[in-house]
């Protein structure tokens, strides 16, 4: 699995905490930015990072911004996308397995570093369930389109 990871100037340092732990876990990543706390627009790291699982250049993604609520939102304006925005590990597992979410996103100044660590370990982890819910997540689609 490969991983696409971005972030503004408010999630820089938790994007930067999660780029060691997937190294830790060998997980492979690319890091579409930003590269430092100077204040950048977190649209455009939203796109770049959606773009690239919609392009299948990662397999899933994490973004981060101050409390991921803009991210997610500039995520979700990607068609393809299924951003969730967790603050909690129940919320990480239940949007991978009920709702096939592509892309995670945290508030790197909301969510500890501990809990963060746990969400996407959850969240990395679980596959998505099928069944009943890959008719829903297909109403989504069709809502997209």
């Amino acid at each position: 699995m490969k991983i696409g990871i971005g972030s503004d100037h408010g999630g820089f340092e938790l994007k930067e905490y999660i780029k060691e732990y997937l190294n830790k876990e060998g997980i492979e990543y690319i890091d579409y930015g930003t590269n430092s706390m100077d204040s950048v627009d977190y649209p455009d790291y939203g796109k770049k990072v959606s773009e690239a699982v919609v392009s299948k250049e990662v397999d899933r993604a994490i973004v981060v911004c101050g409390t991921g609520i803009g991210i997610s939102i500039a995520c979700n304006k990607v068609k393809g996308i299924r951003c969730a925005l967790c603050g909690d590990t129940y919320s990480a597992r239940m949007s991978r397995e009920h709702n096939d979410a592509n892309i995670l996103a945290l508030g790197g100044r909301v969510v500890g570093r501990d809990l963060a660590m746990e969400i996407v370990g959850v969240w990395l982890k679980t596959e998505f369930a099928n069944g009943r819910h890959k008719r829903r997540v297909e109403k989504i689609s069709e809502i997209e389109a």
